[in-house]
């Protein structure tokens, strides 16, 4: 696709505050004309969105435009936490991984994602094409169109890959990090009588640095979250 000065891509993630499933970031590039069909399927942040809704709009949204979508499970989540450290410099990653994705495909002067942690990460983490692109990180990016959609993008992605998980391990993982998910946690290791057992299991379904695994496992795990992640 040829470059327009009037083009831009939006960033987003799904799955950061949810115990179970994957980490998903996604990237939608749009033109004007582009937003104004987006804006018309009646596309909007996610959140506010419902489930059904979020996989219907997904089947509109991909054929329509360019995207990237790099999903993390959260077998590789945890070892890419545990590296870094910090959840903010794994988001910072992931979203320069899902912008350089994209920037192959498309010429685009600019991007727009959620603004979290230091707004240097993500330029950090950018490789030669990446650091060419203006990056405007905001508050409420999700207000934006192409942030919106890439919004669907991600939640779907993530929506399909828990359902898999719940599947694969025949319990139905609640999103969020709630009470009921420490209960189907807990449900999940009682299957395991060794805590090596417990501790593979949780490591292949869930986030392991939340404090839910504290709350189902009875100790402080290896990189606890900070007040607030989950």
């Amino acid at each position: 696709m040829p470059a327009t000065e009037e083009s831009w891509i939006g960033l987003d993630e799904s799955g950061k505050g949810d115990y179970f499933g994957p980490l998903v970031v996604a990237g939608v590039h749009v033109t004007p004309a582009l937003a104004e069909r987006l804006r018309g399927l009646g596309v909007r942040d996610s959140k506010r969105i419902s489930d059904s809704r979020i996989l219907n709009l997904e089947s509109a949204i991909r054929p329509m435009v360019h995207h990237a979508i790099v999903a993390i499970g959260p077998k590789r989540y945890n070892e890419l936490y545990e590296k870094m450290r910090n959840l903010n410099r794994l988001l910072a990653w992931a979203h320069a991984r899902t912008l350089e994705n994209l920037l192959s495909e498309v010429d685009c002067p600019r991007a727009i994602a959620d603004q979290f942690g230091d707004e240097q990460w993500i330029q950090n983490a950018l490789m030669e094409k990446g650091k060419k692109i203006v990056l405007e990180q905001r508050p409420r990016a999700e207000e934006d169109v192409a942030v919106a959609a890439a919004s669907i993008l991600a939640r779907a992605e993530f929506l399909r890959r828990l359902s898999q998980l719940s599947e694969e391990h025949g319990l139905s993982f609640p999103k969020g990090a709630s009470e009921a998910v420490q209960e189907t946690a807990r449900q999940l290791v009682q299957r395991h009588p060794s805590r090596k057992e417990q501790t593979e299991i949780l490591r292949k379904v869930a986030k392991w640095h939340f404090r839910t695994t504290k709350g189902v496992l009875g100790f402080k795990s290896p990189a606890s979250s900070p007040k607030g992640t989950d």
